[in-house]
């Protein structure tokens, strides 16, 4: 039997970044073969994933990248927030979002197929995680927008938001730009429900349904019952209103100032400028939104502590 050094077994966590005893057995089952005890933990990574498959992940985070014209935003999911905060994850989280920045794959699948640094591809790197942390993992989503923007992402990871803007050079190029789209940015996020740009944004079929809405609600109120048709259409009109303030960004109520709309804000910061700015489109990914949640019994978890 090889002797099994502390070199060798730390240089193979220092490679790997599996914990110091499943490197040292690693080894030992490999007769000292350092080579031969990377493959036994690759594939004592993938059955370890394979088993943590079904557990639910709806933590994690939501990150950035932002290079000139070029972003990328992906939401990666895990168990735990305890492991979301982990810097080692935050790094793997990184390094994809450079990849989709490179490489501008189309979907998860097409990004799981990238080679990363350290020569593994992003879903063999990802099961290797699974090993080493412990912990069903999942690449939820992505996307990459290219242009002018501004960026804003709230409590660590827990959302992330990303505007893209048409402006000309003289907006741009103005100090107070970066300010006015990092608000715009921060209005995204304050507002979940914004679902548009702006009303011409909105498809018809969604202000249709609005309207037969609205229309249901008052004819079920008696007291509409004896008013005119013209007033009913105005007061229809009216509650069409309030849902695109809701709903639409441009709409919205400033949240520096709710005394302006979104628009009148750019609008008065283009006047500013000297420029010319519009909001073209935003992107916002919420962690965990719309995923069932882990819901921990802390009796059992320590009946399960015990029993071991």
């Amino acid at each position: 039997m090889a002797t099994i050094s502390a070199k060798l077994v730390s240089d193979l966590r220092a490679k790997t970044g599996c914990g110091m005893m499943d490197c040292k057995k690693a080894l030992v089952e490999a007769n000292g073969d350092f080579d031969e005890a990377i493959k036994v933990l690759r594939e004592k990574g993938l059955a370890v994933a394979a088993k943590k498959a079904d557990r639910i992940a709806a933590e994690g985070l939501v990150d950035i990248l932002i290079e000139g014209d070029k972003a990328a935003m992906i939401e990666v999911n895990c168990e735990t927030d305890f492991v979301a905060k982990n810097a080692s994850f935050q790094a793997f989280v990184k390094e994809i979002l450079k990849l989709i920045i490179d490489n501008n794959p189309a979907d998860v699948a097409a990004l799981n197929t990238l080679t990363m640094a350290n020569g593994m591809t992003v879903e063999a790197a990802l099961k290797d995680k699974i090993f080493q942390i412990g912990e069903n993992m999942s690449i939820r989503r992505f996307l990459a927008v290219n242009g002018t923007m501004s960026s804003y992402i709230h409590g660590k990871g827990t959302t992330g938001v990303i505007v893209k803007f048409v402006a000309d050079e003289a907006a741009v190029n103005n100090e107070g730009f970066a300010e006015m789209a990092k608000n715009i940015a921060l209005q995204v996020a304050a507002y979940p429900n914004i679902q548009y740009v702006n009303k011409e944004s909105v498809p018809a079929s969604a202000v249709e349904e609005e309207k037969e809405i609205i229309m249901a609600q008052l004819k079920n109120d008696p007291k509409n019952a004896s008013k005119p048709a013209q007033i009913i259409e105005k007061m229809v009109t009216g509650k069409l209103g309030k849902f695109y303030e809701a709903n639409c960004l441009t709409e919205n109520a400033f949240v520096k100032d709710d005394s302006m709309t979104v628009a009148k804000y750019v609008e008065s910061c283009a006047k500013a400028f000297g420029g010319n700015i519009a909001i073209d489109s935003f992107y916002r990914y919420e962690k965990g939104e719309g995923l069932q949640k882990r819901e921990d019994n802390l009796g059992d978890e320590i009946a399960k502590m015990l029993a071991k």
